[in-house]
C-alpha cells in the first residue's frame, strides 16, 4: 500500500482473535483491538491528528506553538506532527513519571514544562492550581498557542467515532460486540467507541477500567482522579472496575509471551480486566449452545515502559526482586498501619515534632505543603526503603501524599520494617487542605 503522508496510515489497525487456550475463555471470542500498530505507536495517535489538524493552516505563520497537557503518548504523537509541520511543540505536565517517554520527547524536539501541580491529572475544579490556571489561559481566545486541549476537546472523541468504532463493527462482519472493555485516561476512546457500538446494538456492554487508588498504570486515571476529565461520562460505562500495577503487568505478560502483542502495562490491564469481568458470563453461556464476543484495546508498546517494570517486577528483567517493597505488603498489614486524621495529626506535630515526610512530586510540594515537611518523592522514597530503614527508630515520623493511599501503605512497609512510630495521614494533603490546616508555599 502506497501513502502520501504519514499521518495517513493512522487508524485501520488489526483486530485479532487471541487462542482461548490464553485466557480461558470457552464460550466468548476474545478480540485485542491493536492500537499498538499505529504509526507513532499508541491509541492517541488518532486524538491528535484529529485534534490539532483543524489548527494547522496558518499555525506556522502566526508563530503558534502546539501545547498539551501531556506526559505520554498524547504528547509523543504531537511531536511528531509538530516536527511535520515545521512548529515547535511544548509538553506541559505535573510530572515525567517514564524516563523513556521524557528521553524519546526530548529527542522529538519538545519542550517540557513541568509545573507545580496539586494532583497527578489536571482538575478543573481546583481553580487554584497552577496546572488548572494554565489550562485556562491557553484556552482564551487571541492565545498564542494551538492547544489541542485533549481533556476537553470532543475532537477527541470524536476521533474514535469516525475511526476506532467503525473498523471494530466492519471487522466482526457488520456487527458490535457483546462486551467492550476499555482503560479510561482521557475518556475519548472509550466513549467515542461505546457510541458508534450502541448505534448497532444498544446492548452492548462497556466495561471501564481504572487503576487502583494506590497504584500508578501508564495511561490510566485512578479511580479518584477520572471523574476530574471533562470528557469523562460515567453514563458512558455498564460498571467501573479496579485494575492492581500488578495486575496489569500479569496481564501485559501474557499478551507479550503467549499472544506475540508486544504490549505495553495498559494494554496488560485491558486484557486482565477483560478476562477476570468475563469470566462469570463464560460460564452462564456454557449449554447454551450461545457464543459471545469481546474487544478490548491495546493502547500501546511495551518498550516505552521497561524502567516501570524494572521498578516493579525487576526478576522479570533478570534482576534481583526488590526487598522491602510496598507490593508485597498484604492486606491485612496495610489494615493494620496507624492512620490519623488531620486534627490528630496536628497535635502530635505541635506535641512530638514527627518529621512529616511528603510523598508527591516536588511540583505538587512546591505548590503547597506541610511547613517544616520534607519532600522525598514516592518513587525515590521506594529506592530508599530497599536498603533498609532511612531514619532512625527514635524519629516518629509522618507520611503524607495526595490522597492517604500511597502513604498508608509506606506506613505499613515501614512498620514492617521494624519502625515503632510511623502513621499516614488519612486523606493526605488533600484532606489537610479541606481542613483548612495551613499550607505554605515555596
Amino acid at each position: 500500500m502506497r501513502y502520501d503522508s504519514i499521518t495517513e496510515v493512522i487508524g485501520n489497525t488489526p483486530l485479532v482473535r487471541l487462542d482461548p487456550a490464553v485466557h480461558g475463555l470457552r464460550h466468548i471470542d476474545l478480540y485485542a483491538k491493536l492500537e499498538m500498530l499505529n504509526p507513532f505507536g499508541s491509541v492517541k495517535d488518532r486524538a491528535a491528528w484529529s485534534m490539532v489538524r483543524p489548527g494547522l493552516s496558518g499555525a506556522g505563520e502566526r508563530g503558534e506553538t502546539i501545547v498539551e497537557l501531556s506526559s505520554g503518548n498524547t504528547a509523543k504523537a504531537l511531536a511528531v506532527i509538530a516536527g511535520m509541520h515545521g512548529l515547535s511543540f511544548k509538553s506541559v505536565t505535573n510530572r515525567m513519571r517514564v524516563p523513556e517517554i521524557k528521553d524519546l520527547l526530548l529527542l522529538l524536539g519538545a519542550e517540557i514544562e513541568e509545573l507545580p501541580g496539586q494532583t497527578e491529572c489536571l482538575d478543573p475544579s481546583s481553580t487554584d492550581d497552577p496546572l488548572t490556571v494554565f489550562h485556562q489561559e491557553l484556552s482564551r481566545p487571541g492565545s498564542a498557542h494551538l492547544h489541542t486541549d485533549q481533556y476537553f476537546n470532543a475532537l477527541n472523541t470524536e476521533a474514535h467515532a469516525a475511526g476506532t468504532g467503525p473498523e471494530i463493527v466492519a471487522d466482526l462482519g457488520g456487527r458490535a460486540p457483546d462486551w467492550f472493555i476499555a482503560c479510561v485516561g482521557t475518556a475519548g476512546s472509550s466513549t467515542g467507541v461505546a457510541r458508534v457500538l450502541r448505534e448497532h446494538d444498544p446492548g452492548v456492554r462497556v466495561v471501564g477500567l481504572v487503576g487502583q487508588k494506590s497504584d500508578f498504570i501508564p495511561g490510566i486515571r485512578n479511580v479518584d482522579e477520572v471523574h476530574e476529565v471533562g470528557l469523562f461520562d460515567p453514563a458512558t460505562y455498564d460498571a467501573i472496575e479496579a485494575v492492581s500495577a500488578d495486575e496489569a503487568i500479569d496481564g501485559m505478560l501474557a499478551l507479550v509471551r503467549r499472544c506475540g502483542m508486544l504490549a505495553g502495562p495498559t494494554g496488560g490491564a485491558a486484557y486482565h480486566g477483560a478476562v477476570r469481568h468475563l469470566r462469570a458470563a463464560d460460564a452462564e453461556l456454557a449449554g447454551t449452545g450461545r457464543r459471545g464476543t469481546a474487544v478490548f484495546i491495546v493502547c500501546d508498546r511495551v518498550e516505552s515502559y521497561l524502567s516501570y517494570v524494572r521498578q516493579r517486577r525487576p526478576e522479570l528483567l533478570g534482576l534481583a526482586p526488590v526487598r522491602n517493597s510496598v507490593a508485597t505488603l498484604t492486606d491485612a498489614e496495610v489494615r493494620a498501619a496507624t492512620v490519623i486524621d488531620v486534627a490528630d495529626a496536628q497535635k502530635w506535630i505541635a506535641t512530638e515534632r514527627p518529621l512529616v515526610v511528603d510523598l508527591r512530586g516536588p511540583f505538587a510540594y512546591a505548590a503547597l505543603h506541610i511547613e517544616g515537611s520534607v519532600n522525598i518523592v514516592d518513587e525515590l522514597f521506594d529506592e530508599l526503603l530497599r536498603g533498609g530503614l532511612p531514619f532512625g527508630k527514635r524519629q516518629p515520623v509522618l507520611l503524607a501524599c495526595p490522597v492517604g493511599e500511597k502513604s498508608v501503605r509506606y506506613a505499613a512497609l515501614l512498620t514492617r520494617m521494624g519502625h515503632p512510630d510511623v502513621r499516614s495521614l488519612a486523606g493526605g494533603i488533600i484532606a489537610w487542605r479541606d481542613a483548612d490546616a495551613p499550607l505554605v508555599r515555596d
